[in-house]
């Protein structure tokens, strides 16, 4: 079952304003009590360490966040479980168009409006019968308008071997859900370098014969589809880009 998604919460970093802060709230207790100023003093953290503090305690609350959402939705999915399904399909479709945030307490509200007549799933509120549509972008302009990446990784790196960054890409050109894996690689396949896998390629100059990017496009993409990627791609890099479809059977992508 696909739901609509919560967008990921940005990791905690560990700044200068941040830093900053801190120590002025250290100097505001010690004014706060000057005669303990010296015993406030001893039991504060060094600026470091309550760096690590809040990271550490960021990732806790990510944590137990996690598993109280885990929690909500399988509380609510039993519920929607308990419809026929036929309505729990109307019901679907109608919560993926709906203004509600994707979280599980706004889809039990929305069951439970459902449950007491408030919400008719033939007539929601915010309007008439809706038909889903898929986003598409018939007519981009730019990479980055008809594609959005959705990951990243890094492949390879070790002494005297490629380490670079795949990146993966999805959009809808108008024929279906298109999924993009870009990557890096050397114009000489026999030639080899290293590099740490924290260094970008695409911004590395490494390599005597330099780098061609190869994009690999999964999904029902035509040959016009296919030239419009190439050329997209090709406007927003200097390097050779190659576009071609992915071979499942060969899991490379074909020639």
């Amino acid at each position: 079952m696909r739901f609509k998604r919560w967008p990921r919460p940005t990791a905690f970093e560990d700044t200068s304003r941040k830093r900053a802060a801190y120590r002025r709230r250290q100097v505001r207790e010690q004014a706060a009590l000057p005669l303990f100023a010296a015993a406030i003093a001893e039991r504060q953290f060094d600026v470091d360490e309550e760096m690590v503090r809040r990271t550490g305690q960021w990732e806790r609350q990510q944590r137990d966040g996690r598993r109280r959402r885990a929690e909500g939705w399988r509380r609510v999915r039993a519920r929607l479980f308990e419809y026929p399904a036929g309505s729990r399909r109307a019901i679907r479709a109608l919560w993926r168009i709906c203004p509600y945030a994707a979280d599980p307490s706004y889809l039990g509200t929305l069951l439970h409006e459902i449950a007491t007549g408030r919400i008719d799933p033939a007539r929601p509120p915010w309007g008439g019968r809706h038909t889903l549509t898929p986003r598409t972008t018939p007519n981009p302009s730019t990479f980055g308008e008809a594609f959005r990446q959705i990951g990243q990784r890094t492949v390879g790196g070790g002494p005297k071997t490629v380490a670079a960054d795949e990146r993966l890409f999805c959009g809808n050109l108008g024929s279906g859900i298109l999924f993009l894996t870009s990557r890096v690689r050397l114009i000489e396949p026999n030639e080899s370098f290293y590099t740490s896998s924290d260094h970008r390629l695409r911004d590395s100059h490494v390599g005597r014969s330099g780098h061609w990017v190869d994009i690999a496009v999964r999904g029902p993409c035509s040959d016009a589809e296919l030239a419009l990627i190439q050329r997209l791609a090709q406007g927003e890099d200097t390097r050779p880009v190659i576009v071609r479809r992915f071979d499942a059977m060969a899991s490379r992508p074909d020639l």
